[in-house]
């Protein structure tokens, strides 16, 4: 079923996104590691502390990115908003490329340049002293919001675009739709990022989206396909039944299950 644009001016028919601010529990589960979890997004840096249940320690910080996005400067954001939070006993980030065994391979809406072989984990564990886990962040926010059974998908809007796979709960692999071609020389990041929604208006723009609907799942064929991302505040589409909006704290809260038995894989 093809996503259509919606009839009813400015709703986002059948969706309903949270907002990102969640309430913080009013108690917190003791029982293991408080963890901080980071989402790097090339307009925003995002992060908070999450019990071991999932629940938030405290209210979610977030910073401009920096405009020289560079490592020490995006690691000097973070400090910053890291400094009024409650203690924490291990690190998870989300980061906008291809991150392999923490190190980075390539940062398009940062600048690769900067960022190609620096080793995130490493620097992120040795600045605050815990040990430290970094994944693509669109996985990242995927493992926040799939519920299984089956084959589902994450595509997030933002900057750019995002997009990973999962089987069973389970990540498959993260994809960079973003920098594939989709005609010509143009690029999803071109096509669908946010230069794109400001240089074409929101309504060009999910109609955009709506081609792109078709062609991930023309392409993947999952049982489930969720939109997240800043950006998805602004779809203004009749969705077919298995595509649904969710909020993008999950850039945060799945950041929580990097630390799960079976992402092991994805560390080693």
């Amino acid at each position: 079923m093809r996503a259509t644009k919606a009839k009813t001016s400015g709703a986002r028919a059948a969706v309903d996104v949270a907002s990102d601010a969640a309430p913080t529990a009013a108690a917190l589960d003791t029982a293991g590691p408080f963890t901080l979890a980071i989402d790097i997004g090339g307009t925003r840096i995002k992060g908070a502390v999450l019990a071991t249940d999932g629940t938030l320690a405290a209210t979610p910080q977030h910073i401009a990115t920096p405009n020289q996005a560079t490592p020490g400067q995006v690691l000097k954001a973070i400090t910053s908003i890291v400094s009024s939070m409650p203690r924490f006993g291990r690190i998870s980030a989300g980061f906008p490329g291809v991150v392999k065994r923490g190190h980075i391979v390539t940062a398009p809406n940062l600048g690769t340049a900067h960022w190609q072989g620096f080793d995130l984990a490493a620097e992120l564990s040795g600045t605050f002293d815990a040990p430290a886990r970094v994944l693509n962040d669109a996985a990242v926010q995927g493992l926040g919001v799939v519920q299984g059974p089956g084959l589902e998908c994450v595509l997030t809007l933002g900057t750019g675009v995002g997009c990973a796979v999962y089987r069973a709960r389970r990540l498959v692999l993260p994809l960079e739709l973003g920098q594939h071609r989709r005609q010509g020389k143009k690029i999803y990041d071109a096509y669908l990022g946010n230069a794109a929604l400001q240089a074409k208006g929101v309504e060009r723009w999910n109609k955009r989206l709506a081609k792109t609907i078709d062609e991930v799942m023309s392409l993947i064929n999952c049982d489930v396909l969720y939109l997240g991302g800043g950006n998805a505040r602004k779809i203004a589409l009749q969705l077919p039944d298995n595509v649904k909006v969710v909020s993008n704290i999950a850039g945060i809260t799945g950041g929580l299950r990097l630390w799960d038995s079976d992402m092991e894989e994805h560390f080693l």
